[in-house]
Parts: structure tokens; C-alpha cells; sequence
């Protein structure tokens, strides 16, 4: 469906939306955990892994929603985590992959810079009462955020003002970049919508029956869990176009994807599952035993190395050479 920019379009109006899905309460009886596990507290929403300093960036939202949020950087294997306490809530991270954590606030967002652990506050002008949900830093270096009451704000060069901002989602839950184009995800709407290189709507698409996460492999499709319908889904974005859609049962919710490959956790049964989407079609290659809650994946397509962090507090599991046959 292709979304005209008109403000007085029907598109425009605050849509219709339904209870958005939520991953399944995991069982806390469950094998040990393929690979290793490093400690981490805090109930993880988001990670991002970081090619440049090889440190695996996760995000904990405070006890509240007024509370700080903290940081969690775990590098190599023999060097201790490091745990940064942000200066304010966050709701959302992203990551550049050239040493830099991006992340969502109230009227405006945080950088960390991964190398030095320096914390730096962005305000964004005329947003000082909105609470950013979603955030994604596009190809040529430009933030993307979205809101609490359904926008997605693409800000000027300088990263302190809105260029151009698009109304149209009952909320955005998540951004993910594919080059210079956004997808935006809105759960309540259960919907996956293209933002253009100009921040204006392109092409929207129902997605399942309930999607709840994102992922974009850098150079091939997006990806998305339908957690209430049990399903992978698999888009192209230019135009937006659903590729696959494939059964995965157990309430899938965490995804991560790169080099033709795609993994999505199985919160039910505490799995994660690898797949090969060369074919036409998903391939189930391997899958693993898990922490517990495996809400949030990242995955290092260089070292071929993948993370699995718990949203319970259990820590941050590494599974080396994770697409090889075991």
C-alpha cells in the first residue's frame, strides 16, 4: 500500500490498533545454555553488536519508567563488563557499527561512545515533551527516532532538530535501517511501513497477527517475528515486499540476521533457531538451548558469533561459530 505524504489523507488519522503481542514467559527449567554465559543484571530490551570495537552494546531500561536506564558493554572473553548508568530513562538503542551506541530518551536521545564510555546528551529542539520509543542511525549518518504518540522524526544533519516528521503510527515500536531507508515497526497496528531517504511514508504492509521485533541484515532483507501468529517474516525493502513467511512455533520474538542467515528465539522453549534463507525458503540449519527469557539477539556476522541476551537478568550467552553444524 503506498502511503501519500497529504496531511489531510484518511492515512493520516490516529489508526485503529489492537493489544500488541508480548513474548511468551519462559519456563525457568531448562538445559544448560549452548556456548557461554556472561553475567550481565538488568532486564535487557535491546542490544546492538559493535564491528569496530568488538563490544556487544545492551540496553536496561530503569525500574521505572523516570529511573535511569544503564548500559551494559561486554568485549572479549577474559575482559570484565562494564556497566554505564545513562544520566536519564532510555527506551531504545541502536548502534553504527563505527564505535557509537545510540539511544532513545525523553525530548532527545544519547550517544556512548564505546571506546571511551563518554555519555553525551542530544537535545532535540520542539521535542522536549515527547517521549522517543525508537531509534536508528541511517547509512549517511542521519538519527531516526520514533514517539510514544506515532511518529517517526528524521533529524537535520546536526542530529538536534526534526526535518521532517511523518504522524501516521498509533505508536513506533521499533526503527531498523536498510542503507538511507527506515522500517518502522508499529505493534499496536501489527505493521511494517518504509520511511524514504526525504522522511515521508513510502509503502506500508500488515504484519501477521502480531509482530513485536525487527531486524536488518545490512545487506539483505528485514526481518520480523509474528509472535502471536507464530511466524518469520522476510522483507524486502525497495520496494517493501514481503519475501517468506515461515511457521516458527514456541512464541518467537528475539531476531538477528546476516549474510543470508537468520536466527529468531523461541521464547516458550528457550531456543534459538538458525536459519538459511538462501534457498526461497527458511531452512532450519541449527538451534540451541538458551538463557532463560531469550528476548533480545545481536549477531558478529565477521566472527560468526552469536548473542543471546536474557530479559530476566541471567546474563549474556555467546555461542561461537554459531551457523556451523554441531
Amino acid at each position: 500500500m503506498l502511503l501519500p505524504a497529504c496531511s489531510s489523507n484518511p492515512i493520516s488519522l490516529t489508526p485503529p490498533t489492537i493489544a500488541p503481542a508480548e513474548p511468551a514467559v519462559s519456563p525457568a527449567d531448562t538445559p544448560r545454555p549452548a556456548g557461554t554465559v556472561r553475567p550481565l543484571a538488568g532486564r535487557a530490551t535491546g542490544a546492538a553488536f559493535d564491528t569496530a570495537t568488538g563490544i556487544l552494546a545492551v540496553l536496561s531500561p530503569g525500574p521505572d519508567a523516570q529511573a535511569p536506564a544503564t548500559v551494559g558493554l561486554v568485549g572479549a572473553a577474559g575482559r570484565p563488563s562494564t556497566v554505564l548508568t545513562l544520566p536519564g530513562p532510555a527506551s531504545a538503542l541502536a548502534g553504527d557499527g563505527r564505535g557509537a551506541a545510540y539511544l532513545a530518551g525523553h525530548g532527545g536521545y544519547f550517544t556512548v561512545d564505546l571506546a571511551t564510555n563518554d555519555i553525551k546528551r542530544v537535545d532535540v529542539e520542539d521535542s522536549a515533551d515527547t517521549d522517543f520509543t525508537a531509534i536508528a542511525r541511517r547509512g549517511d549518518g542521519i538519527v531516526v527516532l520514533g514517539s510514544a504518540d506515532g511518529a517517526v522524526h528524521t533529524l537535520t544533519p546536526e542530529g538536534t532538530r526534526t526535518a521532517e516528521r511523518a504522524k501516521i503510527f498509533a505508536r513506533v515500536d521499533e526503527i531498523v535501517m536498510q542503507g538511507d531507508i527506515a522500517v518502522v515497526l508499529d505493534r499496536g497496528q501489527t505493521s511494517v511501513t518504509t520511511i524514504g531517504p526525504d522522511g515521508k511514508p513510502q509503502y506500508a504492509l500488515r504484519a501477521g497477527q502480531g509482530a513485536t521485533t525487527l531486524a536488518a541484515d545490512p545487506h539483505g532483507p528485514v526481518l520480523a517475528a509474528d509472535t502471536r501468529g507464530g511466524r518469520l517474516l522476510v522483507y524486502g525493502v525497495d520496494p517493501l515486499m514481503l519475501h517468506q513467511d515461515y511457521p516458527v512455533p514456541h512464541a518467537p520474538y528475539g531476531v538477528a540476521g546476516a549474510g543470508g542467515f537468520a536466527w529468531v528465539s523461541q521464547t516458550a522453549s528457550n531456543t534459538v533457531v538458525g536459519y538459511d534463507l538462501t534457498t526461497g525458503i527458511p531452512v532450519e540449519k541449527v538451534r540451541y538451548p538458551t538463557v532463560r527469557q531469550p528476548n533480545t539477539l545481536a549477531f558478529d556476522n565477521k566472527s560468526d558469533t552469536l548473542y543471546v541476551v536474557s530479559g530476566t537478568g541471567a546474563g549474556v550467552q555467546v555461542i561461537d561459530h554459531a551457523t556451523r553444524s554441531r
